[in-house]
């Protein structure tokens, strides 16, 4: 056994002697097991809220998204179309025009945001498990039928089931100044309300998903489309398909994957996971202060012992090993029962959904939690150089004295 270890966990560990250096090495713990727990804890409630951003963004939101990268919309033409559906691993390629307009339901209104969109985006089957009343259709048996978000529905007070009321869709022309008549400033449409989804609170509030060939008559759009929406094969990369078709597509197009359509909030949310690291971290380093004193104390407390090492022909290098593995050996098993703590209380909270959201609307009805290797890895990195910063002061120190003493 290495004899700074040896030496090391004797001092830790001895019973004969319980002094105030001990129960400081002790507080020094329980302080780094609390903070490193509390680490774990609020970087897996991160992790959470990821994991359920991206569930509820791929729910509404494609995996990979065709744009244009100048104007609002482009021309599809069936050569173009036939091109992107011939990219090894695209499966379905959905039309979509996206835009405002006003909606009315008897006698209530509202803008919302309506979404065209071609027939087989019912095979993507991103709503199914989103549906909370009627059925997902967007067209059957020569009917159009209107999705609307439950927000939308609230608002509008709009029966699905019983329904005897059309929804009218207004949408406002963009005419030269000048126009008199007043009827040519808009067009409208009716169509009959078939489903209601509930995703997301801002979503369901704001959008009403509609045939493709329903908004093209009304817009006026022709072979126009806002976006393309790509599905892809099971197995194959998003990625992959991601750069085969910008080589195909070329610097016109831009070829979005689901979290680079929201990157900015990804980005934010990343941000604030490593401001909070960084935040705890420091509670980390202020409950490792104790054993900077722990240490320091214990340097005063075994000079005789010191003395000993010395007749022997004990080394300085042998004395700032001892007290540099004292002061791991303290961190180490607090950071050890820190992050077996904080793993059992994810564990049980992602098992039992011990704390609620307290909201009644909520999503989901607990706090969300992931546990990340990478996060485990990091935290104990981190304890490793606080460690090694905080032992390294006290073990030189120790040394320089002991050095002192054989002169």
């Amino acid at each position: 056994m290495n004899l700074s270890f040896f030496i090391a966990k004797r001092y830790l560990l001895a019973k004969r002697k319980r002094n105030f250096i001990n129960i400081i090495s002790v507080i020094s713990m329980v302080g780094v097991a609390f903070a490193t727990a509390a680490l774990i804890i609020v970087l897996s409630v991160f992790n959470g809220l990821e994991q359920l951003l991206r569930s509820l963004n791929t729910a509404f939101d494609p995996e990979l998204k065709i744009e244009a990268v100048k104007g609002k919309s482009f021309e599809i033409t069936p050569a173009l179309k036939k091109k992107i559906e011939s990219v090894k691993g695209v499966r379905i390629v959905t039309d979509v025009i996206e835009d405002y307009a006003y909606l009315r339901y008897r006698d209530a209104d509202m803008v919302v945001t309506i979404k065209g969109l071609s027939n087989n985006f019912v095979d993507h089957h991103r709503l199914d498990d989103h549906i909370s009343e009627g059925r997902l259709r967007l067209h059957e048996n020569g009917i159009n039928y209107a999705v609307v978000g439950s927000g939308v529905q609230y608002l509008l007070s709009i029966a699905i089931e019983t329904n005897i009321y059309p929804l009218q869709v207004y949408y406002i022309k963009n005419l030269k100044s000048g126009t008199l008549d007043i009827s040519k400033l808009y067009a409208r449409r009716d169509i009959q309300p078939g489903a209601v989804f509930k995703v997301e609170k801002n979503i369901d509030e704001s959008y009403v998903l509609l045939p493709l060939d329903f908004v093209q008559d009304l817009m006026d759009y022709g072979n126009k489309r806002t976006s393309l929406e790509i599905k892809t094969e099971k197995g194959a990369s998003a990625t992959e398909v991601q750069k085969q078709l910008k080589s195909l597509l070329g610097n016109t197009f831009s070829v979005l994957t689901n979290e680079e359509q929201h990157k900015d909030l990804y980005k934010l949310l990343k941000m604030e996971k490593l401001f909070v690291f960084i935040s705890l971290t420091l509670l980390v380093i202020i409950a490792s202060i104790n054993i900077f004193f722990s240490l320091m104390m214990l340097a005063i407390d075994k000079k005789k012992d010191m003395a000993i090492l010395s007749a022997v022909g004990a080394e300085g290098s042998l004395i700032r090993r001892i007290f540099i593995t004292e002061g791991a050996l303290v961190a180490f098993w607090g950071a050890l029962a820190g992050l077996a703590l904080g793993g059992t209380i994810c564990w049980l909270q992602d098992t039992f959904g011990l704390v609620g959201m307290g909201m009644d609307n909520a999503i989901v009805n607990a706090y969300p939690v992931k546990l990340k290797a990478i996060d485990f890895m990091i935290t104990a990195c981190a304890m490793v150089a606080i460690t090694f910063a905080i032992s390294f002061y006290p073990a030189r120190l120790a040394a320089k004295s002991f050095s002192t003493e054989q002169l």
